[in-house]
């Protein structure tokens, strides 16, 4: 095993010292005109099969840097530019600069001194604010997905998770010939639509259908993706079946089929598990067992693998999903799309608490236990249509109709007791729970453009209205010991129901100023949300054996009332390199409550400015800077405010405080990037800090029976400074390898002011995180990826009674993926962490380990895989946690190791126009 490690290292290290870098200068310019040609596409190709080396664009004197490494003597140069003929040329890499000098570009092909005029399509197109790659520019795997293909793409990065970024940025919407696929998954679409159907894939910053309309600069922060199918391949069926069964009786299954004509689109799925993934996946596609694939561990000790706490879990479930989609263009600007979703789930969960409760004079401990069964049914619905009447004027209608039907039983018991372990309080519960509800949500947006210079005017209104039905059964006892024992039983029936309507309407203007640069933007906002919330609370009658004892102590009918008015003033200016504006309101709201079972009304004014700025600067294509400021008011909520007695839990009792003020945000933020997107080198750096004057804080009273008294006051002294530096580098050996290695530093200072028994303290939380990550692919055979990281965390205090804190963690994870012989992929991901201050008689170490083999047959078109969840069977149901004011250890139900096999098969029928094949079997 030795032999062949440094066999590799050796072939890595090789490679390195053979391939040449090489660095490729010239301009382009008009032919007749002489002008300079900008943004146009230069790429290197390899001779032998065409595959992308690297790529730029043209400047704006149409000057060009092409930069790169190759272990081959001679590459291809291609330059593209829409309206031009495209041209090659062959050069020899001699370790030297190479001038190409001035080309003169034609609109007719001929030849320009040994520089061949061909017809070879760019892997990539800029085109505006569009990044646009060839599907057929790269090379994948065979029956490569189109997550294989994003892969491949300079600049593109694909997680685990099927998360994307592009040059950095995150992606937050995927879209099919323009119109979404299955809602807001984007695995959905990634994950099962084939390579081999594409034609393009379309990267611009993220926009609103009337932003794109409008012209308006997008969210540069995030991207959305546009897969563009062959419109050769967009007519006929195809998708895929799977299943799966384990030991333990672990079980899944999934199945995806797709009808596609032109413009018209149908496609359903649908799947279930009990391995605890929510969604659908695909055993072989989402090799790592469904979504869950990391482990994430808290400075204080505890950790969660995928949202559950690993070493906790929070049980197991079984769920179930299936839906359909549909997309179609109906007459000129046109179209509609609808997706329909059913999802079900029951799940079963055990769990055992111990906590350590920290007062400032005095500390007292308390236990619980308890099982839960929930059963759950939800449906949903969307439409989204849109239509342009003429080029000046787009209608955008979304109505969202969803349906939630839940049934809980849960059975839980507690004690307190104080520091000389006795007893103070117990109470047992048992509760059993239905809940119906319904949601109706509908946005209207009409768009006007008027003038030449960017002018338009739109209107956006978005109504909500949900109701929830609710029937609870509880019985519950609660013991209270000491000097005034104290004994409370409760059987009681709770029939609730909440309804709310909240509407609201924005209209705003957008005056250009100077064309397509300078805009003010005057809007106004106005919300109004109507909240009624009625509970009728039913004690048990011995003597009729019915709940008809009405409780008025517990029982609620509340109309609850948020008003807010905002008028706000804008301007913004962009230009090539520097992008700024401002922005003022004002906001008047209004929050009012009304109980119609006791004179518990109040109505409260809160009026407060709002403003932010921004501003960016582009100093090179590699090199920006950005920073901002944001002021923002956060009113009290309803609930904080009303001095309504909450004794619906005897041993945590709250009441509002309707003398709150509203808090205000205040926010700055800094970085700037040094950074080749394109060969994802280079350093990144951000810094923010936020102050919060009157801020809501809990205040909670611990009487001498341990009963909890809650309420809400404002506090000030509260703050945030974060920060993170980073430095990564990409080394494209050649087309197949690439190593790429990375550092980087986060870190926090936080500082809150909060209340422990009536007395009011500071605490401040220091956090480091370094960690560094390196990763080597090699195309066809393998990837291999190691990651370490560390964690330092202080806690202290300005009172005695708490102690200061330090927690160290250590994190080691590696994931390796093989491709070899041909058909057969393995993968593993395992991870090692290391936390040496967990309370003894906890483990302090932990490995999780999973893999996976797949193997293909048919053709590619079935595959059977054989994964295997916590090889070690490691996975640990216990976990600590603590803040300020307590430590906690929790051991609950957890998905434990097991093994399963899945077997998985592709059909097809996509074609040429009228070249369908009639049996997707075959």
């Amino acid at each position: 095993m030795q032999k062949y490690f440094y066999l590799l290292i050796f072939s890595m290290l090789s490679s390195l010292l053979y391939a040449q870098n090489f660095e490729i200068t010239g301009k382009l310019v008009d032919e007749n005109e002489e002008i300079p040609l900008e943004s146009a596409t230069v790429f290197a190709e390899k001779v032998a099969d065409s595959s992308l080396i690297t790529y730029t664009i043209t400047g704006k004197q149409g000057d060009f840097e092409l930069a790169g490494k190759s272990s081959s003597e001679e590459i291809n140069v291609n330059i593209s530019y829409n309206g031009y003929t495209p041209f090659r040329k062959k050069v020899t890499l001699n370790g030297q600069p190479i001038d190409l000098g001035t080309i003169k570009m034609a609109v007719l092909a001929e030849e320009l001194e040994g520089v061949v005029v061909t017809a070879n399509r760019a892997p990539i197109t800029i085109k505006k604010d569009t990044l646009e790659f060839n599907a057929a520019s790269f090379n994948t795997k065979a029956n490569a997905t189109v997550e294989d293909l994003l892969k491949e793409l300079p600049g593109v990065e694909v997680d685990a998770q099927g998360n994307i970024t592009v040059n950095g940025k995150p992606v937050n919407k995927i879209l099919v010939n323009g119109k979404p696929f299955f809602g807001d998954d984007p695995t959905i679409a990634t994950r099962n639509l084939t390579k081999e159907i594409v034609e393009k894939i379309q990267v611009t910053d993220t926009k609103t259908d009337s932003q794109a309309f409008t012209g308006e600069k997008g969210d540069e922060n995030n991207k959305t993706i546009n897969i563009k199918i062959d419109e050769e391949k967009n007519k006929g069926i195809f998708g895929r079946v799977a299943a799966g069964g384990g030991t333990d009786k672990r079980f899944e299954y999934a199945g995806l089929i797709n009808y596609f004509d032109n413009d018209f689109r149908v496609s359903a799925l649908a799947g279930g598990n009990n391995i605890n993934s929510p969604g659908f996946s695909f055993g072989e596609i989402e090799k790592m067992f469904g979504s869950a694939r990391y482990i994430n561990m808290n400075s204080n000790g505890s950790f969660n693998y995928n949202g559950r706490s690993f070493g906790g879990g929070d049980g197991i479930t079984n769920s179930r999903t299936a839906g359909a989609n549909f997309a179609d263009d109906f007459g000129k600007g046109s179209d509609i799309s609808a997706d329909y979703f059913y999802s079900s789930s029951n799940s079963f969960n055990e769990e055992l608490r111990s906590r350590e409760n920290i007062l400032p004079e005095n500390r007292y401990f308390s236990t619980s236990s308890s099982n839960s069964e929930n059963d759950n049914d939800s449906h949903s619905a969307n439409l989204r249509f849109k239509t342009q009447i003429d080029s000046t004027f787009l209608i955008e209608v979304r109505p969202q109709l969803t349906f939630n039907k839940s049934i809980t039983d849960l059975n839980k018991s507690e004690e307190s007791r104080n520091l000389d372990q006795e007893l103070i309080n117990q109470s047992q519960n048992d509760n059993h729970s239905e809940r119906e509800g319904r949601n109706f949500e509908s946005e209207l947006i009409v768009t006007k453009k008027y003038g030449t210079k960017g002018g338009y005017f739109r209107i956006r209104t978005n109504n909500k209205i949900n109701d929830v039905d609710n029937e609870d059964f509880t019985n519950s006892s609660t013991q209270i010991f000491g000097d005034e024992p104290n004994s409370i039983n409760r059987n009681q029936l709770t029939e609730g129901k909440t309804s709310s309507a909240d509407f609201k309407i924005t209209p705003s203007w957008r005056f250009p100023i100077i064309a397509d640069t300078l805009f003010l933007y005057l809007g106004y906002n106005f919300e109004k949300d109507k909240r009624k919330d009625r509970k009728s609370v039913f004690d048990f009658d011995n003597q009729s054996q019915q709940y008809e004892i009405f409780n008025t102590a517990q029982s609620t009918d509340f109309t609850n009332t948020d008003q807010s008015s905002k008028p706000q003033v804008s301007l913004t200016y962009t230009s090539e390199k520097l992008h700024t504006g401002i922005t003022v309101g004002y906001i008047f709201r209004t929050l009012e409550s009304n109980d119609a079972l006791r004179a518990i009304n109040f109505k409260n004014d809160f009026d407060a400015l709002e403003l932010s700025f921004n501003f960016r600067y582009q100093f090179s294509k590699k090199f920006s800077t950005y920073m901002g400021y944001y002021l923002q008011n956060n009113a009290p909520s309803v609930e904080q405010l009303s001095p309504f007695v909450d004794v619906s839990n005897p041993l945590d009792i709250t009441r509002g405080n309707p003398d709150l003020k509203p808090s205000n945000s205040h926010n700055l933020y800094f970085g700037a990037n040094n950074y080749d997107f394109k060969t994802q080198s280079g350093i990144y750096s951000y810094i923010r800090a936020a102050m919060t004057n009157d801020r809501v804080a809990p205040n909670t009273i611990v009487d001498e029976n341990l009963v909890r008294n809650t309420t809400y006051a404002n506090v000030n002294g509260n703050y945030e400074l974060s920060g993170s530096l980073g430095y990564s580098k990409n080394i494209k050996i050649d087309t197949l390898r690439s190593f790429k290695y990375g550092v980087q530093m986060y870190a926090t200072l936080n500082r809150n002011i909060n209340f422990n028994n009536n007395v009011q303290y500071a605490s401040k939380t220091v956090s480091y995180f370094p960690s560094v990550n390196l990763s080597f692919k090699w195309n066809d055979y393998f990837e291999i990826n190691p990651e370490y990281s560390l964690n330092f965390n202080t806690n202290t205090f300005n009172i005695d009674s708490f102690e200061d804190r330090k927690y160290t963690r250590h994190e080691f994870n590696l994931k390796t993926t093989t491709f070899f012989p041909k058909n057969l992929e393995w993968n593993n991901d395992v991870s090692y962490i290391y936390n040496p201050d967990v309370a003894n008689g906890f483990e302090k170490n932990y490995v999780f380990w999973n893999s996976t083999v797949s193997y293909s047959f048919l053709d590619d078109k079935a595959s059977a895989s054989l994964k295997i969840y916590d090889l070690l069977n490691q996975n640990n149901n216990v976990k600590r946690t603590s803040s300020e004011d307590y430590i906690q250890d929790i051991e609950s139900t957890v998905l434990k190791q097991y093994f399963m096999l899945t077997l998985s098969y592709k059909f097809n029928t996509l074609g040429k126009k009228g070249e369908i094949d009639d049996n997707p079997w075959d």
